[in-house]
Order: C-alpha cells, then sequence, then structure tokens
C-alpha cells in the first residue's frame, strides 16, 4: 500500500465533551466507509441507511453493469457504555452485460453481523486544569489531542448470492470472519480523524486486508463534510477508493448525507453517488459522567457524605 494513500479522512462530527459515548447531537458513520470509536450510547438505537447508484465497468474482461445498491446498518448499545452490536445488510440489484451474457443480478450481498468496544478513551476521567492567572496557558494547544481513542471491532460475514457478485470465479464460503482496529482523534476546529485496519473473509479465499483514513470538517451547527481513502487487497483483487460528501443535521437525532466514490484502476472502473439519512432514537438513556468531579462537586458530595453518617448516629443513639 502507497503511503500517498495516507491522506487521510472521516465521517463523525464528535464533540469536544465530558460525558461517555453518548453526543447532543447523532454521531453517524455515513457517508464515509470507516467506522468511529464510539458506540452510540447505552440503550441507544440508531439505524443508518443509504442508496447508491452503481457504474462499473472492465476494459479487459469487457463488461459493464449498471444498477443501484441499498444499505441498512442498525446500531445498538448495551451492557456497558463502550459497547456496540452492529447488523448491516447490503443489497444489490444491477444489470451485467458482456459478450457473453447480459444478466440481471438481484439480491443480499452481504450480512454482516459484529459487537465494537471502545478500549480507551485518552479524555475518560481527564480535566484540563485552569490557570486563572494565564490566558496563553489556558489556549495554547493541547498535546493530549493526539493521542488517539481506540476501538476493537469483531464480526462474522453471512455471504448470500456470494457467487452472484463475485468479481472472479473464486467461490468464497457462507460465513467470513471480520476483525477491525478502529482510533479517532478529535482536533481543534471541529476537525475528525478517523482510522479503521481490518482484516475480512478470514480464512476464506477472498481473505482480505485493508485500511480506511477519513478527515471530517464541521463548518457550523449544521453542515458537515468529508474525505476518505479507503484500500483492500486480497489474493484476487486490491483497489482503492477516494470518497467525499457532506451531511446535513436536520435534527438532534435526524441527519441526511450525499457522497461519490470512484476507484483508482480500471479493472474494473468502480463509480459510486449515494444518498442516506441517519435516525437514532435516545428515549430511554441515562446520562454517564466519565470526567473527574470537579472540587466544588467532591465538597457537597463529602458533605452529603457527613450529613448521612451524623444521621445515622442520631438514629442509633435512639
Amino acid at each position: 500500500m502507497k503511503l500517498i494513500h495516507l491522506i487521510f479522512f472521516s465521517f463523525y462530527i464528535i464533540s469536544s465533551n465530558t460525558y461517555a459515548q453518548y453526543t447532543d447531537v447523532i454521531n453517524s458513520n455515513r457517508p464515509g466507509n470507516s467506522m468511529s470509536a464510539f458506540s452510540v450510547g447505552k440503550t441507544v438505537i440508531q439505524v443508518e441507511s443509504g442508496l447508491n447508484y452503481i457504474n462499473e465497468k472492465h476494459d479487459l474482461l469487457e463488461y459493464t453493469a449498471n444498477g443501484y445498491s441499498a444499505d441498512l446498518t442498525t446500531r445498538y448499545g448495551f451492557f456497558r457504555e463502550q459497547l456496540e452490536a452492529i447488523v448491516n445488510l447490503n443489497y444489490q440489484n444491477d444489470w451485467y452485460n458482456s459478450d457473453m451474457q447480459s444478466t440481471h443480478r438481484t439480491g443480499l450481498k452481504t450480512t454482516t453481523i459484529g459487537f465494537k468496544y471502545l478500549i480507551y478513551d485518552p479524555m475518560k476521567n481527564y480535566e484540563k486544569k485552569i490557570d486563572v492567572k494565564s490566558w496563553k496557558a489556558n489556549n495554547k494547544y493541547d498535546w493530549r489531542q493526539l493521542i488517539p481513542s481506540v476501538a476493537a471491532y469483531a464480526g462474522i460475514n453471512i455471504n448470500t448470492n456470494r457467487e452472484l457478485f463475485a468479481r472472479t470465479s473464486n467461490t468464497i464460503g457462507v460465513f467470513g470472519p471480520k476483525a477491525m482496529v478502529i482510533t479517532q482523534n478529535v482536533l481543534p476546529k471541529s476537525w475528525v480523524f478517523v482510522t479503521n485496519v481490518f482484516m475480512d473473509q478470514y480464512g476464506t479465499s477472498m481473505q482480505t486486508l485493508g485500511y480506511v483514513v477519513t478527515l471530517t470538517k464541521g463548518f457550523n451547527d449544521h453542515w458537515s463534510g468529508f474525505i476518505e481513502n479507503r484500500e483492500l487487497s486480497n489474493e484476487y483483487y486490491s483497489d482503492g477508493f477516494f470518497t467525499g460528501g457532506a451531511a446535513y443535521l436536520l435534527g438532534s437525532n435526524l441527519q441526511i448525507d450525499a457522497s461519490v466514490s470512484r476507484n483508482y484502476k480500471t479493472t474494473p472502473n468502480i463509480f459510486y453517488a449515494g444518498i442516506g439519512a441517519s435516525w437514532r432514537f435516545d428515549g430511554n438513556y441515562d446520562e454517564v459522567l466519565y470526567r473527574k468531579p470537579n472540587k466544588e462537586e467532591k465538597k457537597e458530595k463529602g458533605k452529603k457524605s457527613k450529613d448521612k453518617g451524623k444521621g445515622k448516629k442520631r438514629k442509633d443513639a435512639i
């Protein structure tokens, strides 16, 4: 993988706050291909879906494929604040044309079920010290922001209609494990940088290594944009994809998006253009603080403990 393809990028606007996984506004993985390090929050349900136009052309094999794909991802935070279950469905409908045949292909291409867990958050239990005597000290760059949050993902692909959409004659098994390491940096001025390094279809004939790097910029309270580079490689096929797009926040729990993507090769040449939306239900969510209590909170907590202790002594004395 060429170093130049590590010029980078993601689609997650995560505000720098003191809470755990949950954010005040929806945090969607759309419309990029990378996955953020943070979960949606315990008891939160989030649905992300999109529709893509597909145009594929292979110069050497002389075939074309035109149609559309639809994807649906459901995310649910459970058990612990850092844990998230993810189910992804990918459906494709297209016309495949070559000198030898013309075929209408349609079906559920892949179903992936997995779990993501936040291993490390540099902002957990961290409170920036305020120097009341120095404006410069309070506004200097916080080098801690260079330390990424780290998460791990493990899942299984259920390869339905696996032969129908294969780019090679080589068949693939019904099940293909997937594993991924995720890092995320929330940077100043509403920049977010995400990397995913993954192994897909592990142990099968189509075992694939790859990475995704994404850079996102929040322009205001509603608009954000991103650019992204993705590369993958296996024994039969390797390629890179460049993607760019934007999202608009309609409400705290609703986002719409649009994006375009093109690969680097002509064997085949692939173009995607898509629109999508993300929605979450957070009615059952209870806030979980991940920061250290400040001095006032400590004093108040200590005072309450003393009052409880005094009340207990008085009760015992009676």
